[in-house]
């Protein structure tokens, strides 16, 4: 009987031995999720609706869950980034106290003192009277302004942009900048190593670097913990010419037809070039980034003093980033729709606010101001447009006037408030901008520019369609239910 026995143990001793290691890592995974439910939730309060969403993912997707918190769950800037950060804002406040010393900072409206305090809380920038802003729209116009101010240049071209295509608009700017090159002007070109790729593996860059231009790509990808986050992106968008012209907005240096994303074309964009004292807020922040990326320090570019412009008006520059108080600039935003008494007009490409920033906007309709929020009806990114519509029934119901540009994809990202205040800015109203993305953002405290955005702004309106409440409600339920479980996801898009 034993004899017989001997094959039968035979047999079920591997199977025995399967199903405990089975069940071993099935005890890990779930260990694991259980570890990581427990980190989310250490986190700070002010983050309750992602940590909610991240629990969701790690214990619906073993394993997979796991792996994109690791990857993505946190702000993780890297250990090098973090202390070269330190070193050059030690480095360029030192030159700041230097140089504007004496300077007597401009009288605001007594409505637009709280939003100035909490502009200084992000990076300590006051504002500066006496700045000439341009406000362009068409990005011909754009690039045609900048090659005209490259061709002047004499002393140095910075530029940083998230998107530099090696198309007809990239060919123009670069040949002005090998231009400016071939004239002994430092030309410097720092762009996203995930936006600007494209570039980064053409015939271009290489033209460009044999021209005398200094191509860096900033932020590269490291599949290091030490690195920090990899999908921590540089998305602003600055051209300083000799310390005293500067562009910022949300143009990048590409045609308007964008050949990565041709059938949302044309992106439509809006750009301020500035003259003036905010140019060497915008100096510094290029200072920043190349020496973050190239470890290359040029604060003593941070005495060229921009002389201020008769009849200019006061602007305050806000740098935002991973490494500053990125709160401050939602807070900015939702002061600013407090603020508001008569109108508010909000137009982006990519809507997912917090719930602080939705309620300020319900609220703001409610006490009677015109609430007009304007963006694309069609998205490049079809799970944040989905995101974007399960906020519209309680903005809608609020009484905010909802617009879906129907001419292209509505990339532009600027506010005004009562037509005195505006803001025009790199930053999405979205998570991504407000906690990963290295932004930048104009508040042009002026009731002149805030009318001059505001007409922007409307010709955008006379190119949408109005969502008419009582339809938006009785949409059919697929539909209803995709914008909502994508709405789910919104806190981590």
């Amino acid at each position: 009987m034993r004899g017989d026995l001997l094959p039968l143990q035979a047999l079920l001793l591997p199977e025995m031995k399967e199903s405990l290691r089975g069940a071993l890592i099935v005890l890990a995974i779930v260990a694991v999720q259980i570890v990581l439910a427990g980190a989310v939730l250490l986190r700070p309060q002010k983050r309750q609706s992602s940590s909610l969403a991240w629990i969701l993912v790690i214990l619906t997707l073993p394993g997979l869950g796991a792996l994109a918190f690791f990857l993505f769950g946190e702000v993780r800037m890297g250990t090098k980034r973090v202390r070269r950060h330190r070193d050059i804002v030690q480095r360029i406040r030192t030159a700041r106290i230097e140089q504007w010393q004496g300077e007597v900072p401009p009288e605001l409206p007594k409505a637009y003192r709280p939003i100035a305090a909490l502009a200084y809380l992000i990076g300590e920038t006051t504002p500066h009277g006496g700045n000439r802003l341009q406000l362009l729209a068409g990005t011909e116009d754009v690039i045609e302004s900048l090659v005209r101010d490259i061709d002047r240049a004499e002393r140095h071209c910075h530029l940083l942009y998230y998107i530099y295509m090696p198309d007809a608009s990239g060919q123009k700017v670069a040949q002005a900048l090998i231009r400016a090159a071939g004239r002994g002007v430092q030309c410097r070109l720092l762009v996203d190593a995930v936006g600007s790729a494209r570039l980064l593996d053409s015939m271009l860059k290489r033209e460009l670097r044999k021209g005398g231009v200094d191509v860096v790509a900033a932020l590269p990808t490291h599949l290091r913990l030490s690195a920090g986050r990899i999908d921590l992106r540089n998305h602003r968008k600055i051209a300083v010419i000799d310390g005293l012209v500067a562009y910022t907005g949300s143009h990048n240096v590409a045609d308007a037809a964008f050949a990565t994303k041709p059938r949302f074309a044309p992106w439509v964009d809006a750009t301020v070039r500035v003259q003036g004292p905010a140019v060497r807020d915008l100096q510094e922040l290029f200072i920043q980034d190349w020496y973050m990326d190239k470890d290359e320090s040029h604060e003593d570019l941070l005495a060229i003093s921009p002389p201020e412009e008769v009849g200019g008006v006061p602007v305050q520059v806000m740098g935002t980033g991973p490494n500053c108080k990125n709160d401050a600039l939602v807070q900015l935003m939702q002061a600013a729709f407090h603020t508001a008494r008569e109108e508010l007009i909000l137009t982006t490409p990519y809507f997912v606010p917090d719930e602080g920033t939705l309620d300020a906007l319900a609220t703001a309709s409610l006490r009677g101001v015109s609430t007009i929020l304007v963006v694309p009806r069609r998205n490049d990114s079809w799970l944040v447009g989905a995101a974007s519509r399960s906020f519209y029934e309680p903005l809608l119901e609020a009484g905010v006037e909802i617009f879906e540009y129907t001419k292209g994809l509505l990339h532009a990202k600027t506010i005004t408030v009562d037509r005195n205040g505006a803001l025009v800015s790199t930053a999405n109203l979205d998570r991504r901008s407000f906690e990963l993305n290295f932004e930048v953002s104009l508040s042009v405290y002026d009731s002149d520019f805030a009318s001059h955005l505001r007409f922007l702004q409307r010709s955008y309106m006379e190119d949408s369609e109005p969502i008419d409440a009582s339809r938006w409600s009785g949409r059919r339920w697929p539909r209803r239910i995709a914008h909502n479980a994508a709405g789910i996801l919104a806190p981590l898009l």
